[in-house]
């Protein structure tokens, strides 16, 4: 039987290239997003719920969808995530705009990855299934401007490393993804500034901006059964970025 996979986010850039990834190696996707549509038409077995990650009752939503449409889950691919609306320095951060990031980014993140995590226990064979966030580059860099931004990250990989060692008894990989330097609608606010450090200062081994591509990539890699002895383990997708250069 096909694997079946929810993946957040699903209508973002990274998102997006993660369905499309997992489809095309043969995975149902249930995917998920505050958007009220798809960007473009998937081909393959997808389903679309519209939720906000933050509420419980969107949670319950697409766990119901993929059990209801499909029978079970074997993956969750945790790729929602918001950045401040206004970015403020780190002495002027609110309390609300800090609620704002942590309550998607770090608590939405948690208890879905709690509730699927039971129904994955739940599955019969060999392989159980897996599940994957997408944190990023700003878990353990400093950007004073998005302080909750990268608190929420920080939080995204503690979150890595506890359901690793929780569900390493079943079975089931726990592993996270940290995206750099990726083309997507969250950074072309700040094209220009990545330009350059990419391409003038070469803050970048790989001087390149990184795709959706090379995140879904590393994605299925996680999840296909083919590293079934990683567990609670980073996986730095940034051209090199974390690499510390003189």
């Amino acid at each position: 039987m096909k694997k079946v996979a929810i993946v957040t986010g699903a209508a973002g850039g990274i998102g997006f290239a993660v369905v499309e990834k997992l489809i095309e190696n043969e995975i149902s996707v249930v995917g998920m997003d505050i958007a009220s549509a798809m960007p473009k038409t998937v081909k393959g077995e997808f389903t679309y719920v519209q939720g906000d990650l933050s509420k419980s009752a969107d949670r319950q939503k697409v766990i119901d969808a993929a059990i209801n449409t499909y029978g079970k889950i074997n993956i969750l691919v945790n790729v929602a995530g918001v950045a401040p609306k206004v970015r403020t320095d780190l002495l002027e951060m609110t309390e609300e705009s800090y609620d704002f990031v942590m309550n998607i980014n770090a608590k939405g993140t948690l208890f879905l990855t709690q509730a699927v995590a039971k129904k994955i226990i739940e599955n019969d064979g060999e392989y159980k299934g897996a599940i994957v966030n997408i944190s990023s580059m700003s878990a353990y860099t400093s950007s004073t401007s998005r302080g909750e931004y990268c608190i929420s990250k920080a939080g995204v990989s503690m979150i890595t490393a506890l359901f690793a060692d929780r569900l390493a008894e079943y079975g089931i990989a726990v592993n996270e993804i940290r995206p750099g330097i990726i083309a997507t609608g969250m950074t072309s606010t700040v094209k220009a500034k990545y330009d350059n450090l990419i391409f003038n200062e070469g803050i970048l081994p790989i001087k390149r901006w990184g795709e959706p591509k090379d995140i879904a990539a590393a994605v299925l890699t996680l999840c296909n059964g083919s590293l079934p002895y990683v567990t609670g383990q980073s996986i730095d997708v940034d051209g090199g970025f974390h690499i510390r250069r003189l």
